[in-house]
């Protein structure tokens, strides 16, 4: 007794730490919505499944012979049932219902979306249905009859052992007895069993229209000329066997509800199986591309609506693979913005660079955003500064995690199309506190990726401050500490509180500690995909949320997605694997993820500072999202209470176009002949940086470019296609799809080119080389195994940074850093090279500006802007390596002598990891630099 009160009061502060939560966040709506209708479902289920078994029971039992002869072991059944006739005929009944209920509580979602359906205004080219019905509807009915059948036949199965038991069904050696009351009773149930399935039969008609395999997803000619029509002549015959056995219960024979059941039996092989089979053998294969070719248009237009991307712009983009001077002259807007930092590389230099102490950390991805500073939208490379526990070491004590090390600081932010003379990032906002060119904002990072299980906060006004800011103070003392102000999680304000998340979290001291006051929160469930996945159960949530500075303060935007793998005639993608990548590894597991529908319905919100989460409807127009709105209103706001900055760092989602990208990779065709030849499929490469014996697929990239038919470069996200077949460095390139990912600036208000989609499409006889050929190429050149041979001497590696294509010069433009690291442990990579491709040609130098001049004969025509050296000190240059003004003098001149010798003995220095002729080196450099912006006047 006592173990079940422990168990209850455990589940009762689970539960209540649930209410405290939701409530806190302002939520409760929509955890009480899935109680209640849960709790609903549970209800019907138990009782739907409980009744008719307790029935069926109860009436074999009243209407039992009473003075039935039996067998000697059914007597002794009898002696052993009957003390526990009374407790079996309840609980039986009730521990069916208890499976049925839950079982039915997990389909509460499909519940609500059918008592809240909402039409899509399209219908399938089969039934001419509106796709509502295939999403909310045929899943509905179908679990309805599934569970119905259930019911019946466990209670048709009680019945008849009921009726053994008590001698109403006899068997002898040549003939089976049966009473009155049991052949009724029996024969009823059956009777209902077929009609369900009848009905059952006649719903998987509409089912074939999301059949799946072969060559169309969808009901092709056989299903639509053999499968479809037997399945209703399948159902009327169920109908008729069931009639069959209603007519036994009261005429008393058997024979005609048997013959009809064999009938339908052997129907069912003949019309389900064998005669579709002999249409497709015989009919279809021979002239499968004539008879298929309709369905398989609509498996086209249905899947491209589904997936949205049937307004894609497919642009012929004749790519000239030869370079000539002056060629980018046209694109200078676009190279000049160039991203040379690798997100996925320079991570450990943030850390070894803007860490500061063991216990931060920075994500081994770092996220690619774009800032205004000085009037100009600039590309960067930035991450927030979060805890890292693990690190703590022996002052990981209880007090220490929780109370004082309780939140991350700022946001680090790198110029994407900058590095610094020794290959460092140069940083636009740095630092801790942070300063630079984000402006200010509340920089105290509590709610993040990897904010700690939980942490208790706040105290009363005028208490001393136990949280630790950050290590730096003022009037000489190490660290700065702080108390939050927020509101940010439940209060521990009563013993109740402090018992019921003492036992959540297992911690005695929540309860016992002295830092745990009336005025204290527990914050947890800080991941901000986990706080919009609790309040928005319907969303599917975006792999990569980022964070912004955004109206002062440091934001999550969380990409949220409306799915349902129940479209009709729209190809079926599993989740996973679609956006699986070098960036996004696969679960090592398969979820059941499959999806044929998908929207970016939802941006979301999560402040890093006090958790507080907003859902804005970012697609009004989705049917699925309307539907939910209507299951929890007043949880969304309208994309027009969106600020002008939230929407300028709104970007089309990578998940998003990780699914779009493998469906156009064969459904760019959209003639159904030439679809059925697969003459024109293509696939997204593989990185050609990840290891061969692990090969993983290039990841989509965010880059600032000008695609043919644009007016001026925007914010974009793209990727490359190659041939289906063949290995990838045998492959040119065939596709180069980008999506417009600027939302624009306007509070409320997106831009009209967001989310518009160009698909470049290469001629096919174009010998434009793919990334794969592109990355041998670079690999294979004598002078770059040379020069990378060189770096590599000593205990320094090499590390290939993001292979990136661009649409310039009337080709395609490949541009990769190469990055420098030494062996020893507290190294980190510094971008020393640039690495350009275009048609069969290649460059190799320490700019992007002098390797793109290298590239095209001298002089590309245009500049890289801030993509080539820039000075430490300012943080800024002119792109060439050379300070700006001219002040052609001989300081000038012995200054950068010097500069360019201490460079060279710097990089000899970084060869050889002399750390120390390393830094003599580095600080004549700078000294060097120094000298002569002084010399040539520049500020």
């Amino acid at each position: 007794m006592i173990a079940v009160v422990a168990i209850l009061f455990f589940v009762f502060t689970n539960l209540y730490t649930e209410v405290l939560w939701y409530n806190q966040l302002g939520f409760l709506s929509v955890l009480t919505t899935q109680w209640f209708a849960g709790a609903a479902m549970f209800g019907i289920g138990f009782f739907a499944m409980a009744i008719p078994v307790f029935i069926s029971i109860e009436i074999a039992f009243r209407f039992r012979p009473v003075y039935a002869k039996l067998n000697s072991q059914l007597d002794r059944y009898q002696q052993v049932v009957e003390p526990l006739r009374r407790v079996a005929a309840f609980g039986i009944p009730a521990v069916l219902g208890l499976f049925a209920g839950v079982s039915s509580a997990s389909r509460w979602q499909v519940t609500l979306q059918y008592l809240n359906r909402t039409p899509f205004g399209t219908t399938d080219p089969q039934f001419n249905m509106d796709i509502s019905f295939y999403v909310y509807d045929l899943p509905f009915w179908q679990g309805v009859v599934g569970f119905a059948s259930a019911v019946v036949l466990i209670a048709g199965i009680a019945a008849i052992a009921t009726s053994y038991l008590y001698g109403a069904i006899r068997f002898g050696q040549r003939e089976v007895r049966i009473s009155k009351t049991a052949r009724i009773q029996v024969a009823i149930t059956a009777g209902v069993y077929l009609l369900l399935q009848a009905v059952s039969i006649w719903l998987d008609q509409f089912a074939t229209l999301s059949n799946t395999g072969g060559l169309i997803t969808g009901a092709s000619y056989s299903d639509v000329n053999a499968t479809i029509p037997g399945l209703q002549i399948l159902a009327g015959i169920a109908v008729i066997v069931a009639v069959l056995f209603l007519l036994a219960a009261f005429i008393g024979r058997w024979r005609l509800p048997v013959i009809g059941t064999v009938l339908l039996i052997v129907s069912g092989l003949i019309l389900g199986s064998l005669y579709p089979w002999v249409v497709q053998r015989f009919q279809v294969l021979p002239s499968e591309r004539s008879l298929e070719q309709p369905y398989l248009q609509d498996n086209i237009d249905l899947t491209r609506d589904a997936y949205d991307v049937s307004d894609v712009d497919t642009i012929p983009y004749d790519a000239t693979t030869t370079a000539a001077p002056g060629q980018l002259r046209a694109d200078a807007a676009t190279t000049s913005s160039i991203r040379i930092l690798d997100p996925a590389l320079v991570s450990s230099t943030f850390a070894a660079l803007q860490q500061f102490r063991q216990y931060y950390q920075f994500p081994t991805d770092l996220n690619v955003d774009r800032y205004t500073i000085d009037g100009k939208t600039q590309d960067v490379v930035s991450s927030v500064r979060d805890l890292n526990l693990a690190q703590l070491g022996t002052s990981a004590s209880w007090y220490n995690q929780t109370v004082v090390y309780t939140h991350g600081y700022g946001i680090v932010a790198a110029y994407g199309n900058q590095r610094a003379v020794d290959g460092q990032p140069v940083f636009a906002e740095q630092g801790i506190p942070s300063t630079g060119a984000l402006g200010d904002y509340e920089q105290r990072i509590y709610f993040g990726e990897n904010s700690p299980d939980y942490s208790i906060v706040g105290a009363p006004e005028g208490s001393p401050q136990i949280e630790l800011d950050y290590p730096s103070g003022t009037n000489g003392a190490s660290q700065t500490y702080t108390t939050f102000t927020g509101d940010g999680g439940p209060k521990l304000d009563n013993v109740f509180n402090k018992l019921a998340y003492a036992l959540k979290f297992s911690s005695q001291e929540i309860f016992l500690s002295e830092a745990v006051n009336n005025d204290s929160q527990i914050l947890y469930d800080r991941d901000p995909a986990t706080r919009v996945s609790k309040v928005a159960p319907y969303l599917t949530i975006d792999s990569a949320p980022y964070a912004s500075v955004v109206d002062g303060k440091v934001v999550w935007i969380v990409d949220g997605y409306t799915t349902t793998s129940e479209y009709p005639y729209s190809r079926t993608e599993g989740l996973s694997a679609a956006i699986a990548d070098t960036y996004t590894p696969k679960p090592g597991y398969a979820p059941d993820n499959n999806i044929n529908y998908i929207r970016n319905s939802v941006k979301a919100t999560v402040d890093a500072y006090d958790g507080k989460v907003t859902l804005y409807a970012w697609d009004e127009t989705d049917p699925l999202l309307q539907t939910w709105q209507k299951i929890f209103p007043s949880t969304l706001k309208p994309m027009s209470d969106m600020s002008a900055q939230l929407m300028s760092h709104v970007r089309y989602p990578a998940d998003l176009f990780k699914v779009q990208r493998a469906i156009l990779g064969q459904y760019h065709v959209t003639d159904a002949g030439s679809f059925y030849s697969r003459e024109d499929a293509w696939t997204t490469p593989n990185d050609p940086t990840s290891p061969a014996s692990n090969p993983t697929t290039q990841p989509p990239y965010y880059l600032t470019l000008q695609v043919p038919t644009q007016d001026a470069p925007s914010y974009s996200i793209y990727s490359t296609f190659i041939p289906l077949t063949g290995q990838d460095t045998s492959k040119s390139l065939n596709g180069y799809l980008a999506v417009d990912s600027n939302a624009g600036s306007t509070a409320g208000e997106k831009s009209a080119d967001y989310g518009k989609m160009r698909l470049l499409t290469l001629p096919k006889d174009a010998t434009v080389p793919g990334p794969g050929q592109v990355q041998n190429k670079f690999n294979s050149d004598p002078t770059v195994s040379q020069a990378l041979n060189l770096l590599k001497q000593g205990s320094t590696e090499v590390l290939s940074g993001n292979l990136l294509t661009l649409p310039v010069g009337g080709g395609l433009l490949y541009v990769q850093p190469v990055y420098v690291r030494s062996r020893g442990e507290t190294s980190y990579p510094l971008l020393q090279k640039i690495l350009v491709g275009f048609g069969d040609k290649i460059a190799f130098e320490d700019t992007l500006d002098a390797a793109l001049d290298d590239l095209f004969g001298g002089n590309s025509g245009a500049t890289a802007g801030d993509g080539g050296i820039t000075t430490p000190a300012t943080g800024s240059g002119s792109g060439t390596g050379t300070p700006a003004g001219t002040g052609d003098n001989a300081a000038l001149t012995k200054a950068l002598s010097d500069a360019e010798a201490a460079l060279t003995a710097r990089t000899a220095a970084l060869q050889a990891a002399d750390w120390t002729a390393y830094g003599v080196a580095d600080q004549q450099l700078k000294d060097a630099v120094a000298a002569a912006i002084a010399a040539s006047g520049a500020q």
